[in-house]
């Protein structure tokens, strides 16, 4: 019984310790206020003028793509009108597809390509900030001329020597980057709503 009531102790503490640290980090958040606010301009500009905020990543950043597309599209904090978003990892038999007769690296790029067009934004996640269907993907909308994002851990990567706007955020563990980026998802489509209904 001892054992047991150490155990939870000693996880409680390990709890306190662990929100002290994502507290520590959303604070370090504050360093790059300006940099999220002029990504919030970028997409309410882009949506304000007939466009729509396309997002991919991979994994937990599919998940955070698909929330913030849905976040949009819904609602966010406000009833009202839906704006046109979309996350490009949620259509499989477009992913599969593309990935089968092309190859994975092109499996954001090449529906970009299909539907992205001058005045769209392209927000694309990667902690590492060098995956490389996301690094594809921003290639492709500087093509097009579609505007792009990223999000992206602290070192930034191959994304933040091509992406059009980088929000490194000062972190290099892959859960610490992710609750970050979830945050700024949540600025942005707080502040794209305020702006827009």
């Amino acid at each position: 019984m001892t054992i047991g009531i150490e155990s939870t102790a000693r996880r409680e503490e390990r709890i306190r310790l662990e929100l002290d640290q994502i507290a520590e980090n959303m604070r370090l958040l504050r360093d790059a206020a300006a940099t999220i606010a002029a990504a919030s301009e970028i997409m309410t500009r882009s949506l304000r003028s007939g466009g729509k905020i396309m997002f991919c990543g991979n994994g937990g950043s599919a998940a955070d793509a698909q929330r913030l597309a849905a976040e949009l599209m819904g609602r966010y904090l406000k009833d009202r009108a839906p704006l046109p978003a979309l996350a490009l990892t949620v259509d499989t038999s477009a992913l599969t597809a593309i990935a089968n007769d092309y190859s994975y690296d092109e499996v954001f790029a090449r529906q970009l390509r299909g539907i992205g067009r001058r005045g769209d934004v392209l927000l694309g996640l990667s902690t590492s900030g060098n995956s490389s269907n996301v690094v594809r993907a921003i290639e492709a909308a500087r093509d097009l001329g579609t505007g792009s994002l990223a999000l992206t851990g602290q070192h930034g990567g191959r994304i933040a020597e091509i992406a059009d706007h980088v929000i490194r955020v000062p972190a290099t563990r892959t859960n610490s980057i992710q609750e970050m980026h979830i945050v700024i998802g949540h600025m942005l489509c707080g502040f794209i709503e305020e702006a827009l209904c």
